[in-house]
């Protein structure tokens, strides 16, 4: 069993430029995946993806992927010569049109806008693309390896709750087993002279009110629903949503449960099953 919530980073330097991964997730009904990535890795984003999905099923993924080349990096000054001839082209142009003594200065060169520029020289990209995707996958076993501590925490506190809903279950079969013999005893004999017809009249309304308060098939299928529970905790696979749908069916017998047999003792274990539930179910909302 995993949290949906957890935190996980790594680095590694590659020819000068390190490169920084952070993971972190959160509770969300799917799987939601929130990248931020340097345009220089754009490239990769969908290979970036696919290596996620293939990791975590469901929770709200935010990654983000920075790039820092190291300040000593070799560096190269390029000088755009195209644009370089369109520059001297006005000149000479300007200096024949308005019949201008001289020719430029050097220096004016430097005042040029986008004459020159300083580029870093290219890296080794595979090697690049290596150290990237090494980060990535040490951030992400450590992302993982956060959500299985806390899942551990849920799991047992999840365990807690379920062992109550046992005690509930158990109560409560005892009370559907007092139930049942209540309708199995005869009806009492007419007392003072009271008519045959007025005695079975009575004892078939009897008969009714107990029959009514017969739970012992939603009891069964209650601790049915909670054994099962107890089992799915130990799945390696995510156990969210199955969780989620078994507590419905919990629910469900319960309110059965208390519509059938409205009596205090009844009642108040179906009370008490109902608050295991609910915490189970805050619980559920944090796990794959």
């Amino acid at each position: 069993m995993k949290s949906m919530t957890g935190y996980g980073e790594a680095s590694r330097l590659v020819r000068g430029t390190k490169i920084s991964v952070q993971a972190r997730s959160l509770n969300h009904r799917h799987l939601d995946l929130q990248l931020r990535v340097p345009r220089e890795y754009l490239s990769f984003e969908e290979e970036i993806r696919k290596m996620i999905r293939e990791k975590i099923s469901r929770g709200r993924i935010e990654l983000f992927i920075s790039r820092y080349p190291d300040k000593g990096r070799a560096r190269k000054l390029e000088m755009d010569a195209e644009l370089l001839g369109q520059y001297l082209a006005s000149m000479r142009e300007a200096k024949r049109k308005f019949k201008l003594a001289g020719d430029p200065e050097l220096s004016l060169l430097s005042t040029l806008p986008d004459l020159f520029r300083v580029r870093e020289v290219e890296g080794d990209a595979a090697a690049e693309r290596q150290g990237l995707f090494g980060a990535l996958s040490n951030a992400l076993s450590k992302l993982e390896a956060s959500r299985e501590r806390e899942g551990r925490q849920l799991k047992a506190d999840m365990q807690a709750q379920i062992r109550h809903l046992t005690r509930v279950a158990v109560a409560l079969a005892a009370r559907a087993e007092e139930t049942v013999n209540r309708i199995q005893r005869p009806p009492a004999p007419a007392r003072n002279g009271e008519s045959f017809a007025r005695q079975d009249e009575g004892g078939t309304d009897s008969i009714g009110v107990v029959l009514k308060g017969d739970i012992n098939e939603e009891v069964v299928r209650l601790k049915s629903h909670v054994a099962a529970l107890a089992v799915v905790l130990h799945e390696k696979e995510p156990v969210g949503k199955k969780i989620d749908f078994m507590l419905q069916e919990v629910q469900r017998e319960l309110n059965t449960i208390s519509s059938k047999a409205p009596q205090l003792p009844v009642v108040q274990q179906v009370l008490e099953g109902k608050e295991r539930v609910e915490k189970i179910r805050e619980q559920t909302q944090n796990i794959e």
